[in-house]
C-alpha cells in the first residue's frame, strides 16, 4: 500500500511531512535525486529524463501512485510523462493542481468554465524551469480569468537549502521578493512554486509584507491525495515498508534531512 513521493532534493520532504500527518497508516517511500540537485537550472528533456528514472525506482518499490513533490518535474515534466511514459496501471500526481484549487477556490474536480475569483493579481516565485515552462499559468488559465500573474525565477535558492546554508537562502529570498515587487508592487496573493520554499515562508511572509496571502503547497498537496485515494483506493501499491532512498551521499542527505526536519531521518542508496 506503499505511495511514492518524488523530488529532485530534500524539498519534498515538507510535502512528505503533511502526507504523513494526514494519512498516518500509508507507508511512503521518499526518493531524493540529491546527485542531480537543482533541477530548476536543467532542460526540460534533462529533467524528463531524470524524473522518469526516479519514478521508475518508486515503480520498483511496490509504489504504484507516485506524487512529484517538485514543481519543476511536475511542469517540466509531467504532462509528458503522462502522455506516452507512465503505464496504465501506474499514476503520477503533481502539486500544481491542488495549489491552484485553493487560490481559485475551487473543490477537486470541478471542470466547468474559467471564470473570474476574488484572487486579480499573483506573484508566482519558482525555479527558473518553472517559470519558463509556464505550467502555472496554463493551469490556472483553465479556471480563472482576469488574473495577472507575476513570476519571478528564484536562482540560487534551492542550491542554498540543500547546502543548508539558510542565511544565504534568507538574503536571496529578500532579494527576489524586492525584484518581484518593482514588477508588481501590490499582489494580492503569493504562490511558494517550489517544494524547497516552504522551509523560508516565514521569510516570504515578512518579505512581502503581512496583507499577501502566501499560499504553500504541503497541506493542499496532502488534502487532495486523500480525497484521490479514498476514491481510488486501488492505487496504494504492494509495497509496505516506509523508506528514505537518494542519489546522492546518503550520509551527507541524512544529516541535512535531519536537520530540516528537526528530526531522525535516515536515507539509504536509490
Amino acid at each position: 500500500m506503499a505511495v511514492g513521493v518524488f523530488d529532485s532534493g530534500l524539498g519534498g520532504l515538507t510535502v512528505l511531512d503533511a502526507l504523513q500527518k494526514r494519512l498516518p497508516d500509508v507507508p511512503f517511500v521518499y526518493y531524493a535525486d540529491s546527485m542531480n540537485t537543482p533541477y530548476g537550472v536543467r532542460e526540460p528533456d534533462d529533467i524528463y529524463d531524470l524524473t522518469t528514472r526516479g519514478v521508475a525506482r518508486l515503480f520498483e518499490a511496490g509504489c504504484d501512485l507516485v506524487v512529484l513533490a517538485c514543481n519543476t518535474a511536475s511542469a517540466a515534466a509531467l504532462r509528458r510523462m503522462q502522455e506516452s511514459w507512465i503505464p496504465p496501471n501506474k499514476r503520477v500526481l503533481g502539486v500544481f493542481v491542488p495549489l491552484i484549487e485553493a487560490l481559485t477556490e475551487r473543490q477537486w474536480g470541478d471542470n466547468s468554465p474559467p471564470r473570474e475569483v476574488a484572487v486579480k493579481h499573483v506573484a508566482l516565485f519558482a525555479t527558473p524551469a518553472t517559470v519558463s515552462s509556464r505550467a502555472f499559468q496554463r493551469e490556472l488559465a483553465f479556471r480563472a480569468i482576469g488574473v495577472d500573474v507575476e513570476a519571478q525565477a528564484c536562482g540560487g535558492v534551492v542550491d542554498a537549502i540543500e547546502e543548508g546554508d539558510m542565511i544565504l537562502a534568507e538574503a536571496l529570498v529578500r532579494s527576489h521578493v524586492d525584484a518581484l515587487k518593482r514588477k508588481m508592487p501590490s499582489p494580492d496573493a503569493a504562490v511558494l512554486g517550489c517544494t524547497h520554499y516552504p522551509l523560508m515562508a516565514e521569510i516570504f511572509q515578512q518579505a512581502l509584507g503581512e496583507d499577501v496571502l502566501v499560499f504553500s503547497q504541503a497541506n493542499l498537496v496532502a488534502e487532495s491525495l486523500a480525497d484521490y485515494l479514498e476514491r481510488r483506493p486501488e492505487m496504494l501499491g504492494q509495497g509496505t515498508e516506509r523508506a528514505f532512498l537518494t542519489t546522492g551521499d546518503p550520509r551527507k542527505v541524512s544529516d541535512r534531512a535531519t536537520h530540516f526536519m528537526r528530526r531522525k531521518v535516515t536515507f539509504e542508496a536509490a
